[in-house]
């Protein structure tokens, strides 16, 4: 057998290269994907938009959660300095509720100084995408373009991509304390989650909260 032939790559050969090089990509995907969900997490961009959107959580009876409560303080704030001068607060109800995650988070604003005229609860949407489809029907039909997307860190950049898919020009000013972020075991979890749903998102333009359990929205 001649030099030439022996180290003519075999098919096996050819088989471990393509395997390595898709295992490569995946990996790539996968780590920039974390990456921009972390980057966007440390983002607080403040400009003027035409509305402050609060993506809903759990709420009890009309109370919100301690994580829905630091969602609507963040956006009171952004709503004080002026960044917009209405804040529409997301999310539907369960079938057993009493109140729409939208309106738990309106009357906790109006309870806070916030003028009823400026507030829009939009309470339809069982999870993000869902919620952000209804927001940014309302949002558009009064002439609306741009909006400041109010979360926790880790979930900001899911919800930026899926509001820009609807039309929205958006950013982020995602809330910095409360139980999501206070320790780096919470924030570890929740970064692998989310990085999880927006691939799964982005492969079939469908919501993945159930599958990957990411938050209560």
């Amino acid at each position: 057998m001649s030099t030439a032939e022996r180290t003519k790559p075999t098919c096996a050969n050819w088989v471990r290269r393509i395997v390595a090089g898709f295992l490569l990509v995946v990996v790539a995907v996968i780590g920039g994907t974390a990456f921009r969900v972390w980057q966007v997490a440390r983002e607080d961009v403040r400009d003027r938009a035409d509305v402050i959107v609060v993506l809903g959580a759990a709420q009890y009876n009309g109370r919100p959660s301690e994580i829905f409560q630091a969602r609507l303080a963040k956006a009171k704030t952004l709503y004080d300095q002026g960044v917009a001068k209405v804040i529409v607060t997301a999310g539907g109800k369960k079938a057993d509720d009493n109140y729409t995650e939208a309106h738990a988070g309106a009357q906790w604003l109006r309870k806070r100084g916030v003028p009823t005229s400026a507030t829009l609860p939009v309470g339809e949407g069982s999870d993000t995408l869902r919620s952000l489809r209804a927001v940014a029907e309302q949002v558009q039909k009064r002439g609306w373009k741009t909006a400041v997307l109010v979360s926790d860190p880790w979930h900001s950049f899911r919800a930026r991509v899926m509001a820009d898919d609807l039309g929205l020009e958006t950013w982020t000013s995602p809330t910095h304390r409360g139980p999501i972020v206070q320790t780096r075991e919470t924030q570890a979890r929740y970064i692998v989650r989310e990085t999880g749903a927006l691939l799964y998102y982005r492969l079939t333009k469908s919501p993945a909260d159930s599958l990957f359990g990411t938050g209560e929205v």
